[in-house]
């Protein structure tokens, strides 16, 4: 369907749960609640991430960054310092983070925002698993790093000359926004689609939306700029917001941008574009990220409830109670859902970026016997060739509890060997499921494993 709408107004909506409630479920499903489960529910602490499994705040991270932070303080690597950009460009071939990946910001919803302007957006810059951004004239570099075991990590590395340079974590401050209802309630990656103004000041009386792969090109990118071909879809982008008691925006006039110059100057960044592709792909990892967080967030919670309650019952320690299995096949629903694409926003136009952004994304391993890859691009109905998502592949999903994965990837085969027939997965054709269990099966050994052994049970019965 056409969108003809050239101006349009967005309201904030949505429900927020927190992991207190999902504990609270597992505490009234899980049999009668004696003195051992208020014992329990006693030591449950407010904030999740703050739960002695998990201990967010003082647990050493184990990401890319502190990867690099370890490099950089033995003398390994010396992180370059170049004038304006300061150590951005060092850091990001460092962490092998393409400059075509650039995103440029211009609403005024970072803690630097009084720097950041539509004549001096923010730029963002990211990989599978770090994100970098870089504000002219700031006096820090921010990045979230994707931890194994802790979620989504918040740094800062000051843009001063030094002999070593020592990224600094950040918690509560970043936790304010990265640590709620628009995170799935764990620390996580956020998009924001606003009504900016033309100074940058995003008209919060209009509402704000969260942006993911379910969104409508027509909800996206506001406060942003884009740069690509779109077709006869419009979004939000590129435009600023209008207007009195009812706020508005031409979409029409940042309509298949693909030349910023008109709009501010660009010399000032590593890249020319804000790539529509690299948004695209950003938003879908975001989103992904923070479904892998929660799922093991809740599973480690879930099977340290169990083990408390096993301990002060008698019971085997292996033994696993009705109402946590059931939690923990819910949160990993969810993931394998969003993994999926499930409600994914379809494509009526051909989408084209201007960076170069997905002819590098699409290369990326790892590839079947048949040079099939998740991360090849379709573009022209929906984001991915072949809907699965590519994080499979990263570290903090193959640190996922063992419960966990492999709740997921049984869920996984009941989908694409046609097992499953629920009318959510109907987005997938016969082709697609074959497609995907193929290269799942060459390219994830854990998936393979499964699937080997799933086929032996067949054959013996």
């Amino acid at each position: 369907m056409k969108e003809k709408s050239k101006q349009a107004t967005m309201r904030l909506s949505g429900k927020q749960r927190n992991f207190r409630q999902i504990i609270a479920g597992i505490l009234a499903t899980s049999g009668t609640l004696g003195l051992a489960t208020a014992t329990v529910a006693l030591k449950q602490r407010s904030d999740d991430s703050e739960h002695p499994v998990i201990n967010y705040t003082k647990t050493e991270t184990t990401d890319p960054i502190s990867r690099l932070q370890k490099r950089i303080d033995s003398g390994e690597f010396r992180p370059a310092y170049y004038g304006r950009h300061g150590y951005l460009r060092s850091v990001l071939e460092a962490l092998k983070i393409p400059v075509s990946s650039q995103m440029l910001v211009f609403s005024k919803t970072s803690f630097q925002h009084d720097l950041i302007s539509p004549e001096s957006p923010r730029a963002l810059y990211f990989n599978d698993s770090v994100s970098v951004g870089w504000v002219q004239g700031g006096s820090v570099l921010e990045i979230a790093a994707s931890d194994p075991q802790l979620g989504t990590v918040f740094y800062t590395l000051a843009q001063n000359r030094v002999t070593k340079p020592r990224f600094e974590r950040q918690t509560n401050e970043c936790l304010q926004c990265h640590g709620g209802g628009m995170t799935r309630d764990v620390p996580g990656y956020m998009f924001r689609s606003v009504f900016a103004r033309a100074d940058g000041q995003p008209e919060f009386r209009a509402g704000t939306k969260l942006t993911t792969d379910q969104s409508p090109i027509s909800e996206r990118w506001g406060g942003w700029y884009v740069t690509g071909k779109h077709g006869e879809m419009r979004h939000m982008g590129n435009v600023f917001a209008k207007g009195g008691e009812e706020v508005t925006l031409d979409r029409e006039r940042g309509a298949n941008i693909t030349d910023l110059a008109p709009l501010f100057n660009t010399s000032p960044y590593l890249g020319k574009t804000s790539d529509i592709v690299a948004l695209m792909v950003a938003e879908h990892q975001a989103q992904t990220y923070n479904y892998i967080t929660r799922a093991n967030y809740l599973t480690r919670i879930a099977l340290d409830y169990d083990a408390q309650l096993n301990k002060e019952w008698n019971r085997p320690k292996d033994y696993r109670s009705e109402g946590v299995t059931r939690r923990i096949a819910s949160a990993c629903e969810a993931l394998v859902r969003a993994m999926l694409f499930v409600e994914e926003a379809p494509l009526t136009a051909q989408i084209t970026g201007t960076s170069g952004f997905a002819e590098q994304f699409a290369r990326q391993a790892p590839f079947d016997k048949k040079g099939r890859s998740l991360h090849q691009l379709d573009l022209a109905t929906r984001l991915m060739r072949y809907p699965c998502s590519y994080l499979i592949y990263s570290e903090a999903f193959t640190a996922l509890p063992p419960l966990a994965k492999e709740t997921i990837y049984r869920r996984l085969q009941e989908i694409l060997t046609g097992k499953e027939t629920g009318k959510e997965f109907a987005h997938l054709t016969l082709t697609d499921k074959q497609a995907i269990h193929e290269i799942l099966t060459d390219t994830c050994p854990d998936y393979a494993t499964l699937a080997t052994r799933q086929n032996k049970a067949g054959e013996q019965h």
